[in-house]
């Protein structure tokens, strides 16, 4: 069975994605859609999507802003692997991988060969790829045909710029499109690899059900086709022996069929190949056989262009995408290998009092040794906790308690700290606080490190002053936690950075990851946090996420 899938391509938290099952999944504002949407344009409600036997399908709930699919507005519609779903301001694209089982491109073509009994194609008609965009619009024909071949090549250029589709699927949408546009039968694209230069197939598109039988593509074409970069028209009338003995009838029926060069700016990427089949009924019957126009093969030859582009696209987007993901790995092990020496040296420290006291039977050497590693034990304990909450999508465990309740817990674990850093730490509850759904653990992990980083803001300074503050809101249904401190405050050009990976304006001290972490444990709680501060005046963090009343919608899942 295929596995579906949503990802955020824009919107509050672009990179999400969500895996839909077999039962009906709501899209929408309130906490009680099993997809929230973080979206002012969104209605409460706003959508659903459900299987239906082989597909799913998307359904607007009479959404005030409504649906849309591909750009188009929809009440209902089936959906198809690669479509954009735009609701409000947020775009998801819908994925779906092929069901397992299934035979691959590769398994549903067969080149033949020269020498092959079946390969009886002969060139009758060729154009250069060059000259394939601009004789499109040339070329002598009815402004019909001329509307229809724009409006092919205008709709194969939309699914060239899709975002994040794979490109066998990306190829398999062109091919499906090229074979309405200039009415094959069959169609497959035929790739070049770009280290062993061999043909491989990656998409094969049919008007016939059947997937067991294998279309039969003409080797020498396609050698001929990649060799002199023209496009060609060819076909087997003039080699079938159907009228000289019945034999010979049995034989597959007359074919036509076009192959084009797929060029990229620099180098050749394969080719498209497409034919008509004229069944054997209506050879006996003396029908005619449907046949290629020439003006076919120089859209075909315009599409084979965009193809091209599409794969060169995809394959600089990966190589990109390849040399940010190493940058970023190698930043990641720079950043936590320099954090972790600085620990590890801590309790080497440490260690060396308490082996110091142990062989000098002082006590005292012993405490002031052990406050150094267990200090140190809980730095590499929130380093490791935040870089797994960071690492992994997480579903809030949610459970129902009190929001003051979880914040007492910081304030209290953080006033040992504050006593050591002459810090005045205040904690100011909201005295009609109602009990709600969260997850406390997360919550707790987020206000703490807000504290945290307000607590090293003023450290050393006069009159420093930690205030954390909670509260609800009743008519937008929310609950909030503020931090406020009178530090040094944060520049102007900094702060659309603080929430970014390794970011951090502690210098040496920071990770870069606290303020990260607690933003991802908001914005999954179906919040976010905001942030006001001042030069020499000092900051204000907020935390704000959605009040839940009751425990019957555990399962939400938060987008953006």
């Amino acid at each position: 069975m295929a596995r579906a899938s949503l990802l955020v391509v824009q919107g509050v938290e672009p990179g999400a994605r969500f895996e839909l099952g077999d039962r009906q999944v709501q899209l929408g504002r309130s906490m009680h859609n099993e997809i929230r949407i973080l979206d002012t344009e969104a209605s409460r409600t706003h959508a659903s999507i459900q299987r239906v036997r082989d597909q799913y399908v998307l359904t607007d709930r009479n959404s005030s802003n409504g649906t849309y699919v591909n750009g188009q507005l929809i009440r209902s519609k089936p959906l198809s692997n690669g479509d954009q779903i735009q609701i409000g301001r947020t775009m998801l694209l819908f994925s779906e991988e092929a069901a397992a089982g299934l035979p691959t491109a590769a398994e549903r073509v067969r080149l033949v060969g020269q020498h092959d009994p079946s390969n009886r194609s002969s060139i009758i008609s060729q154009v250069p790829s060059d000259a394939a965009a601009q004789s499109v619009i040339n070329l002598p024909q009815t402004a019909g045909q001329l509307q229809v071949n724009l409006q092919a090549l205008y709709r194969i250029a939309e699914e060239t710029v899709r975002p994040s589709v794979p490109i066998d699927q990306l190829l398999q949408r062109i091919l499906d499109l090229t074979v309405e546009a200039v009415g094959a039968e069959r169609g497959c694209v035929l790739a070049v690899d770009g280290q062993t230069r061999e043909i491989r197939p990656l998409a094969v598109s049919t008007l016939s059900s059947d997937t067991r039988t294998k279309m039969p593509v003409s080797r020498s074409i396609v050698d001929f086709v990649l060799n002199s970069c023209q496009g060609v028209q060819t076909t087997d009338a003039q080699h079938d022996r159907r009228f000289d003995t019945a034999q010979s009838i049995v034989q597959a029926g007359i074919r036509e069929a076009m192959c084009v060069p797929m060029q990229g700016r620099h180098d050749l990427l394969g080719a498209i190949y497409v034919d008509i089949t004229t069944p054997l009924e209506q050879t006996l019957a003396g029908g005619a056989a449907p046949q290629f126009r020439d003006d076919q093969l120089r859209l075909l030859l315009a599409i084979g262009r965009q193809a091209a582009l599409a794969i060169e696209n995809n394959r600089y987007q990966e190589a990109f995408v390849k040399a940010e993901r190493l940058a970023a790995m190698g930043q990641t092990i720079a950043t936590l290998s320099h954090h972790i020496k600085n620990i590890l040296q801590g309790v080497r420290g440490g260690s060396y009092l308490i082996d110091l006291g142990l062989k000098d039977h002082s006590d005292e050497l012993v405490r002031k040794g052990w406050n150094i590693v267990e200090k140190n034990q809980g730095k590499i304990y929130h380093l490791v906790m935040d870089m797994l909450t960071f690492s992994k999508e997480r579903k809030p465990a949610l459970q129902r308690g009190n929001l003051n309740t979880t914040v007492q817990e910081v304030f209290e674990l953080m006033q040992a700290r504050c006593l050591e850093c002459h810090v005045d730490i205040r904690f100011q509850p909201d005295g009609q606080m109602p009990d709600s759904t969260f997850d406390p653990e997360g919550i707790h992990r987020a206000v703490l490190n807000i504290v945290t980083n307000a607590i090293d803001a003023v450290e050393g300074a006069d009159h420093a002053t930690v205030i954390i503050e909670t509260g609800s809101d009743p008519v937008q249904e929310t609950l909030w936690v503020t931090v406020s401190d009178n530090g040094p405050g944060i520049a102007d050009d900094q702060l659309p950075r603080i929430f970014n990976i390794f970011e951090s304006t502690k210098g040496a001290r920071g990770t870069g990851l606290g303020l990260a972490v607690s933003q991802k444990i908001v914005r999954e709680h179906g919040g976010d946090i905001t942030v006001t501060s001042k030069l020499g005046e000092g900051s204000r963090f907020t935390l704000t996420f959605a009040r839940i009343d009751d425990d019957q919608h555990l399962g939400t899942r938060t987008i953006g």
